[in-house]
């Protein structure tokens, strides 16, 4: 514990707080230092009252000394279901300011995005994305720390902040390093729980924690009694002070206050009267202290408290039914009890007119001195108040939560537009809130499932397990008919293919599509169940399923969705199964329009989902058309990011650009893009493509252990998820066995990989390359089955027909042979590989031709190829082999 101050040396609130104050000093110097300077964050923690609000305050002025500027927001504990609350009110000021073009301006392609979330933009129809809102409002820290610098954002009752604010708070401390700003928030040890306590845990383990702040010793409330009250206060009437308040330097304030207003004096005999005195000031004390200022500052003081935020006089008075010259004076009489006062930021604004309670300690009091059945009441006049001023059903929807059900339909209604306001600025968890409270009301039985459907929609990404449950409860309901029906089962079958349920995803659509007598929704139903097939990894493939499709697509001309996604996943189901290549291609480009997706059918779009788009470009990423396939994946990249959807959908995006770049043979792109693709939360499909992808790159560019490590950090292994990963996972750990060492155990995985694709029937040779490589691994031990091996992988790839398929094939079987024989077969492999747009491919070919003819031209070639691929190892290789060769000279 610091040294006790001198009387007068600090503000009462800060005795016993230099370290803390010492600490905020330093990172003000640091921030002003440079622009440059990376961003702090630092954390002032400690129970109510403790002094957290008074270190912010010192926070503003120290940086307000030092030329900063200083935005500030504050938590609020009936507040915590606003979303957006506290980040709005750091930054929204800010924006306002400026004209709605220099906003625009500034904030560039992220004002569409994270624009709704703060208030300054509509945002229209849309469905917004929450990690690319989040994103957004980073982004928007970013750009106005550079214009704003030397920024300092100050933070109170952080533990009170809304979730999505929380959020943010989290992704900014992450990228701090890259964000020249101060921030410093205060908060209480518990009182947040869930992914608030998350979201705020990983925000302040970035940071750095202030001293931890505790209450006054009884030599520092000594001191500050007789600051306060004069150097004549006795010894004995401080300690009862510091006995009376545990050193809480909040109470010890107000208890001082209340000493000066009563004229009690500071010495010994009157100590006793302490503890009365400082029960007036809190809890029960309160309220009959409020009560004693009379009837109408007690109404005045309950419709500020339900406001909760933005108080002013002329809504509390409409609020608490006083005219407005009653509500002015009941204002003044609070702020004179000490129990409202004037914001900081509006202090000598006329007419400005806000209001806020001095303490979170005495909000709370308040609110909970209101009766149940009153504050119930007056939450739903001040929801309709909300309303009336035209800020919109969200606005008005923390009101209606707090609203008992009363079969109300207007107020179902308000809730659902509510939701959708709350989805389209990227705040599903409020959405679900308002539609969970909407069915509570209830609403009519002929929008009952309607309503269900709506709280479905909104849970899909963030609650599959409960969305099933809604869906399913609105489907077994009347109300849902025709298109809606339709997509109520296509997002119950999404839910379930999120919540790893493939296979009764599966069996939802087909028995929906058996009964459904429309038969332009049977098509959608069916294309549906082929599409959840399609990327199913089980054990066993129906033989008659590829039948069935290809008899489907083959009266598909393409001229609606349905037909397009037919003729999308008869290309995929072909290519998996290795059938003709040039056939996949037919089949991908009918379903294109025009050259392009069909409106629709777009990476966005969520009529159909994101899947049939994929499965489009992997069709052509693997039938050597890469030119069509990296212009879909550009695509996607361009549409996620311009929509602000920067979650799994970005870093699917950022995998399948980095498909692109591996096929393509540029590894170092590939492996950028995949670093980025990883980001995504383990367990999904698409986190298992974008690291299954990172191993493969990582073992072509020959970063052996690199790879070893990544596979170990991510758990590369069996079990594999039940949904199809391109390339196949087995084959890639295999080779990753084979290339540390693990012969056995990666002949098999290898051995594995040719069960699964045995059962599945999927022999691409491209896709699942076990054959090649088991072969490879058997060369020495069993010559004859790799023989038989490598002969039947290019049956498999003739019968594929690209170039990279056959060029493939034949580098084995050359691998296996010697002298001319395996010169022939390296030539011919170099032929093939040459025509191919796999460059790594080809230039692994001319490395081991020039190895089996002896050439050191070719050799020359394959390192100048393996070079400019980023193959490191290949490269070595070449390098090694010609310098044997210049040896042997």
């Amino acid at each position: 514990m610091t040294e006790v101050r001198r009387a007068g040396a600090v503000p009462a609130s800060l005795w016993e707080r230099d370290e803390e104050v010492a600490t905020i000093m330093r990172a003000v110097d640091t921030l002003c230092a440079d622009r440059s300077s990376p961003g702090t964050l630092l954390e002032a923690r400690g129970e109510a009252g403790v002094g957290k609000t008074a270190l912010l305050a010192e926070t503003r002025r120290i940086a307000e000394a030092r030329g900063c500027t200083v935005w500030s927001a504050r938590g609020g504990e009936t507040l915590r279901s606003v979303p957006f609350n506290v980040v709005r009110q750091l930054l929204q000021p800010a924006l306002v300011s400026m004209l709605p073009e220099e906003a625009r301006e500034y904030l560039g392609d992220w004002y569409d995005i994270a624009g709704p979330a703060l208030g300054i933009a509509d945002p229209g129809e849309r469905q917004a994305d929450p990690q690319g809102v989040c994103d957004g409002l980073v982004a928007a820290v970013r750009r106005l720390s550079r214009r704003e610098w030397p920024l300092v954002l100050l933070i109170d009752d952080a533990h009170w902040a809304d979730q999505e604010t929380l959020r943010w708070l989290a992704a900014l401390a992450e990228r701090l390093d890259e964000t020249s700003v101060l921030v410093v928030i205060a908060r209480r040890p518990g009182d947040v729980s869930g992914d608030s306590a998350r979201h705020l845990d990983a925000a302040t383990a970035v940071g750095r924690p202030l001293a931890p702040l505790n209450a006054l010793t009884p030599d520092a409330t000594a001191g500050l009694t007789r600051a306060t009250l004069g150097a004549h206060a006795e010894a004995a009437f401080c300690r009862e002070v510091w006995a009376v308040t545990g050193g809480n330097p909040y109470e010890t304030v107000e208890l001082l206050a209340k000493v000066q207003d009563s004229e009690l004096q500071p010495v010994e005999a009157e100590a006793a009267e302490l503890r009365a005195l400082n029960r007036s000031a809190r809890g029960g004390g309160l309220v009959a202290r409020l009560e004693q200022l009379g009837v109408d500052s007690t109404r005045f003081a309950w419709a500020a408290a339900i406001l909760g935020g933005g108080i002013t006089v002329d809504m509390v008075a409409r609020l608490a039914t006083l005219d407005r010259a009653d509500a002015a004076r009941c204002a003044e009489l609070l702020r004179g009890a000490r129990i409202l006062s004037v914001p900081e930021a509006t202090a000598g604004q006329p007419g400005a007119g806000e209001l806020e309670f001095v303490h979170p300690l005495i909000a709370t009091a308040v609110y909970n001195s209101i009766p149940d059945a009153l504050r119930t009441a007056m939450h739903g006049i001040a929801a309709q108040l909300v309303a009336d001023s035209g800020l919109g059903a969200a606005a008005a929807s923390r009101h209606l939560l707090q609203v008992y059900p009363d079969d109300d339909q207007e107020v179902v209604a308000q809730l659902r537009e509510a939701a959708r306001e709350h989805l389209a600025v990227g705040a599903p968890d409020a959405a679900r809130r308002c539609l969970e409270r909407a069915l509570q009301e209830p609403p009519l039985p002929e929008s009952h499932a309607r309503v269900l459907f709506e709280l479905g929609c909104a849970t899909l990404l963030t609650a599959p397990a409960t969305t099933i449950g809604h869906l399913r409860t609105a489907l077994a309901m009347p109300g849902l008919d025709g298109e809606q029906r339709v997509d109520a089962v296509f997002r119950l079958s999404q839910a379930l293919l999120h919540n790893d349920q493939l296979e009764e995803a599966v069996r939802t659509v087909e028995a929906e599509a058996a009964r459904n007598p429309d038969p332009s929704a049977r098509l959608r139903l069916q294309a549906a169940q082929y599409m959840w097939e399609g990327i199913h990894a089980g054990e066993t493939s129906s033989p008659h399923r590829s039948a069935r499709l290809a008899e489907l697509a083959a009266t598909c001309t393409g001229r609606d969705n349905a037909e397009r996604a037919l003729l999308i996943l008869r290309g995929f189901d072909a290519m998996t199964h290795g059938e003709s290549a040039e056939e996949v291609v037919e089949l991908c480009d009918r379903a294109l329009v025009n050259g392009r997706l069909a409106p629709g059918l777009g990476w966005t779009d969520t009529e159909w989902g994101l899947e049939l788009p994929m499965m489009l470009a992997s069709s052509y990423a693997y039938a050597d058309r890469l030119d069509r396939a990296e212009a879909l994946f550009t695509e996607a990249l361009r549409a996620y990011e311009s929509a602000g959807w920067s979650g799994g959908h970005l870093s699917l995006a950022h995998a399948y650009v980095g498909l692109g770049h591996r096929r393509r043979g540029r590894l170092r792109e590939a492996e950028q893009s995949l670093r980025i693709a990883e980001r995504v939360g383990r367990g999904l499909p698409l986190y298992w493509s974008a690291i299954c992808n990172l191993i493969d790159t990582l073992l072509a560019r020959g970063h052996v252990e690199e790879a070893r490590t990544v596979a170990d950090q991510y758990g590369f292994a069996p079990p594999y998820p039940s949904t199809i990963v391109l390339p196949d996972p087995r084959p890639v750990r295999g080779r990753l066995l084979l290339a540390t060492g693990r012969t056995e155990e990666g002949v098999n995985e290898l051995e594995a990989a040719e069960k699964a694709a045995a059962a599945r029937g999927r022999h691409n040779p491209v896709v699942v390359p076990w054959a090649t490589e088991l072969a490879r691994a058997l060369a020495t031990e069993d010559p004859g089955r790799a023989a038989r091996l490598a002969t039947d992988a290019r049956r498999q790839a003739e019968r594929f027909g690209t170039d990279t398929a056959i060029g493939e094939a034949l580098r084995c079987a050359a691998a296996l042979e010697t002298g001319q024989r395996a010169v022939r077969l390296a030539a011919q492999a170099v032929t093939y590989l040459e025509a191919s747009p796999c460059q790594y491919e080809h230039a692994a070919a001319r490395v081991e031709y020039g190895i089996a003819a002896r050439s050191a031209a070719e050799l020359n070639r394959g390192l100048a190829l393996a070079e400019s691929c980023g193959a490191d190892g290949l490269a070595a290789r070449a390098r090694e082999a010609l310098a044997v060769m210049g040896h042997a000279d």
